[in-house]
């Protein structure tokens, strides 16, 4: 029988960021597809472990390292171990990232006053992250002579987010980053190294709660409530609904897409407001 394009069996996910609600959706839709899955954390081991729990029972291959995606020689050790353990790294999600209540203005924190170490630290969690990780494992893709790279961008880079000043920068700059790195790797090294982003649009994490809902009373905020307006499907989306998009874009039946960022938003990119 001829083996699926969707199937991932024999190959080694690298996912950071893997223990947040997005990043722990696609480490389970790729460990049900028959990969081998290293969920990144940094902090959040124990959410990364219960990912690799329930991944393990339904019969799939998960194991946690900790690494920091802003420091370089963290992220080369992980790699050490990955290809000591797996001897390859096939697919490489760089999940790490998320907004900060002290980088995003409100009636209490104007734009002139958003603390400077809050703003670097939003722009390099987003930015430097993704930027890191692919140099430590696009090398390794870059020797190998083939992979498959998928950045989680966000619709604050396509239409900046009110509020989320340092977020909606920080995922610009990695949708940019995406379409740079997918022409250099082609162009510099080798042309079976695919580079492509995701970009949701609003479902609820753990980064974004505090924006979305009171965390009083469960309700949604007068910008929870705009948003669901302005969204022709009437909802925030389910991580869930985001792991086919990214298995897709990871896979041979996107052996031709390249460079590209799939918006996924429930049609509110599309909405102008009439």
């Amino acid at each position: 029988m001829k083996k699926s394009i969707f199937d991932f069996s024999g190959k080694t996910a690298v996912v950071t960021g893997g223990s947040g609600v997005i990043g722990g959706a696609i480490c389970r839709g790729l460990a049900a597809a028959g990969a081998n899955v290293v969920i990144v954390a940094n902090t959040q081991m124990g959410k990364a472990q219960v990912i690799a729990d329930e991944i393990r029972s339904a019969g799939g291959s998960a194991s946690v390292v900790q690494a920091d995606v802003l420091a370089r020689d963290s992220l080369r050790k992980l790699a050490e171990d990955v290809i000591g353990d797996f001897g390859t790294v096939d697919l490489l999600v760089n999940g790490a990232g998320g907004a900060k209540k002290e980088a995003t203005t409100s009636k209490e924190l104007s734009f002139f006053d958003l603390p400077e170490e809050a703003v670097r630290n939003v722009l390099d969690l987003n930015f430097l992250g993704t930027f890191f990780a692919c140099q430590v494992f696009g090398k390794i893709m870059v020797e190998q002579g083939r992979g498959a790279v998928l950045n989680i961008s966000s619709l604050g880079a396509v239409r900046p987010l009110t509020r989320s000043v340092a977020y909606s920068a920080g995922k610009a700059a990695v949708t940019n980053f995406t379409q740079w790195l997918a022409v250099h790797f082609s162009q510099e090294y080798q042309a079976k190294i695919r580079v492509n982003a995701i970009v949701p649009g609003f479902f609820l994490t753990e980064q974004n709660r505090f924006l979305l809902t009171d965390e009083i009373t469960g309700e949604l905020t007068e910008r929870g409530q705009r948003i669901i307006r302005q969204t022709p499907m009437g909802r925030f989306g389910s991580p869930d609904e985001l792991v086919p998009p990214a298995l897709f874009l990871l896979s041979d039946a996107a052996s031709f897409i390249h460079g590209e960022t799939l918006v996924i938003d429930g049609g509110l990119n599309a909405y102008g407001g009439v």
